[in-house]
């Protein structure tokens, strides 16, 4: 989720450097206090402030480098380099390395997704008034114990790091996937679930989103299969109580969430729990950022709370969160090609959604900028039905693969709404 400015010129590759461990006592969390069974389901934190690395690993230019030497933590799957100021952005290379906890065998230096500005949200919501924090995009790395990171300035003239450069480490807890039998026993819990419904409960479900008759959306898609939230384990005391809502969902932007391809399917709700942690807990938002969420075996999972059918104000878009949906693939998809299932559940997610708001797949809405570094706060934008995140804000999201889709996307997603 690359953002394009005059000022990047790409990401050097940094030899790697072989550091004993500073530490093999596990870094505390916000609190000092051990975590409790309850907190242990829930997930946690860890915030591990950045400091100048030593001499030797100062960049050629002199520019100065921040980091963390090796050190073992508590356990951890995803991580993610976060800053003062969401207003501040990081020109600058930021790597990682992680331990696999049972394995013990370190992983290759790992980019993380810097210029992560372009997922907030918009100018002059009430979101947007909260203290946020600029982030790098959060990769998934599964189950590890121990990390190392730096963090590399950009450029000949290596533009200053942005203040309160930390390295958080997100455990995203355990989902409540077992129930009581009441026998002494416990069995796997099936994940809550909106099952998929046929045309007549989809159009009696459009009617009602649209407060008129069925007969006013003669074009929805059935309404496909989706896990709720409470399906993939959110903790709803973590968000912000309370919904924000818009007049109507004109687009789909679709976007991959730039944090790695090495998840299986099993995992996703964990990733996105993850997700959800550091876009409330590290970017400081009020909830997940994105309405919905596909894994690469095409599930689709409710994103940000308050109602899969109705008009949900997202953080997902930088200046175009109002009237629309923000789709997001649990992956990243520069270079690898996004699996057919994943591509199928956007198409037939997009046909549903867009058709309860009378929006064709094929079509084109128009939408007014909040802001943004692509357009001008006020001016009209006119979008594809389905559109790719770079296409209201300078960014390679939702990877090159992926937007190269669009165009199937968009066909598919209208045969499903039964339109020629």
């Amino acid at each position: 989720m690359r953002s394009f400015h005059a000022s990047s010129i790409g990401v050097a590759a940094v030899a790697a450097l072989a550091l004993p461990l500073a530490a093999t006592t596990p870094v505390a969390a916000s609190s000092s206090a051990p975590p409790s069974a309850a907190a242990e389901l829930a997930g946690s934190t860890q915030s591990l402030p950045l400091d100048p690395l030593p001499g030797a690993d100062r960049a050629a230019d002199g520019a100065s480098q921040e980091g963390l030497a090796q050190r073992e933590v508590r356990p951890f799957s995803l991580v993610g380099v976060v800053w003062d100021n969401a207003d501040d952005e990081l020109h600058a290379s930021a790597q990682v390395r992680t331990r696999g906890r049972g394995a013990g065998t370190w992983s290759d230096w790992q980019d993380l997704d810097t210029n992560n500005h372009d997922h907030a949200a918009d100018p002059g919501t009430p979101e947007a008034a909260r203290p946020l924090h600029g982030s790098t995009a959060p990769l998934w790395v599964g189950d590890s114990d121990a990390v190392e990171a730096r963090v590399r300035p950009e450029g000949a003239d290596g533009e200053p790091l942005p203040k309160g450069l930390r390295l958080d480490l997100v455990d995203p807890g355990a989902a409540p996937a077992e129930e009581d039998t009441g026998e002494g026993t416990r069995e796997l819990r099936a994940p809550d679930v909106l099952p998929a419904l046929d045309e007549a409960a989809t159009r009696a479900e459009a009617a009602e989103a649209a407060g008129t008759t069925a007969q006013a959306r003669p074009y929805v898609g059935k309404r496909p299969r989706i896990i709720t939230r409470k399906g993939w384990g959110a903790d709803e005391g973590m968000r912000e109580s309370g919904f924000l809502y818009t007049k109507s969902v004109k687009v789909a932007f679709v976007h991959h969430t730039g944090s790695g391809n090495g998840y299986t399917c099993a995992q996703a709700p964990s990733v996105l729990r993850s997700i959800y942690r550091y876009h409330v807990k590290s970017n400081g938002w009020r909830d997940i950022g994105y309405n919905f969420a596909v894994d690469k075996c095409g599930k689709i999972y409710e994103g940000r709370a308050g109602g899969v059918a109705k008009a949900v104000m997202g953080a997902h878009t930088l200046g175009f969160n109002t009237n629309s949906v923000g789709i997001a693939l649990l992956g990243t998809y520069n270079d690898t090609n996004p699996p057919a299932a994943a591509l199928k559940a956007i198409e037939q997610l997009s046909a549903w959604k867009l058709g309860l708001y009378g929006a064709n797949p094929k079509g084109k809405s128009t939408l007014v900028s909040a802001g943004g570094n692509r357009y001008k706060k006020g001016r009209s934008v006119k979008f594809n039905a389905i559109a790719g995140h770079r296409d209201g804000f300078a960014t390679d999201c939702p990877g090159t693969r992926l937007y190269g889709r669009l165009g199937t996307i968009r066909a598919a997603a209208a045969r499903y709404q039964g339109r020629r």
